[in-house]
């Protein structure tokens, strides 16, 4: 470890789908965040970390910050929020092929008590014309004293490194939390849970995303050649649990080809996934049922 090294935590903050679960796959190198183009994709924060001689950043992925309509949502929004005194800086993450929405000003307001370095990133500017990007720039220039303005994009990797390398220079000298080869803190089974979720948001119609979760049952190495995978997806009606099975099952065959494939490059073996859907009502909105499908306030 170099004399000065410095280390912190970093939240990325942002309304949903604006690319910060692409940007911190970005960085760690390798998927932890699960992606997709529906909005609300990630739900729990999940953490990433970025190591190099000099320096560790844990960055912190956010859920999406929306308007709550269930209490899964209130949830997500509160974890989204629950970081901002928690950390060293603070990404916000914007949109470029999007106008400031009500979502970003209820972010910008939120974030006009935080007293952590702010950098507004534009994201997505592979997707706009150069000249756009001045008229954004101008639109949030005067809502915050942002430390600096990172016009990127995560899906081709513009810009990202320097990104990082702002970062650092803000980070005070501290220590490295994790081993040098670790890049989260969540353990393998949270990991393979979210693949799974992740081809089903990737796979289904409308109607079943937000209704989804999945919980890992058990995961076991069956002999040298083989980790086994046991995962149920869980959902609120019948009539979703059909759309995931699909005819003669060929929907949930598809779901569990794709996850496997990631999970294998995950773990780095080879992977049997077994994978069963059940039916548990209104689970959204039950303490109860949020508690044991893992989503603690205490935990992420």
């Amino acid at each position: 470890m170099s004399e000065n090294f410095r280390s912190g935590f970093v939240a990325i903050l942002g309304r949903p789908n604006v690319g910060k679960s692409t940007f911190l796959n970005r960085v760690v190198g390798q998927k932890i965040a699960i992606m997709s183009d529906k909005a609300q994709t990630t739900r729990n924060k999940i953490q990433g970390i970025y190591t190099d001689d000099k320096s560790q950043i844990v960055f912190i992925d956010t859920p999406g910050i929306h308007k709550p309509h269930s209490r899964l949502g209130d949830f997500m929004v509160e974890s989204a929020l629950s970081t901002l005194n928690e950390v060293d800086a603070i990404l916000f993450m914007v949109n470029a092929t999007q106008a400031r929405g009500r979502g970003d000003d209820f972010i910008i307001e939120r974030l006009k008590n935080v007293k952590k370095p702010i950098y507004l990133v534009i994201n997505k500017i592979d997707q706009i014309h150069p000249n756009k990007l001045l008229e954004i720039m101008d639109d949030y220039k005067d809502t915050l004293n942002y430390t600096e303005v990172f016009p990127i994009s995560a899906l081709e990797g513009n810009n990202c490194p320097e990104l990082v390398e702002s970062l650092i220079r803000e980070l005070p000298e501290g220590p490295q939390f994790y081993p040098e080869d670790q890049i989260t803190d969540h353990p393998e089974r949270f990991i393979a849970g979210e693949l799974i979720r992740e081809k089903v948001l990737e796979l289904t119609r409308e109607e079943v995303p937000h209704s989804v979760a999945v919980v890992v049952d058990r995961i076991a190495r069956e002999d040298e050649n083989k980790v086994l995978v046991q995962a149920t997806i869980v959902v609120e009606r019948n009539s979703q649990k059909g759309i995931i099975i699909g005819k003669g099952g060929k929907m949930l065959k598809q779901i569990g080809v794709k996850a496997r494939k990631d999970i294998e490059l995950m773990l780095g073996d080879k992977v049997y996934l077994e994978l069963w859907v059940k039916v548990q009502p209104n689970w959204k909105d039950r303490q109860v049922d949020l508690q044991s499908l893992g989503y603690r306030q205490d935990e992420y």
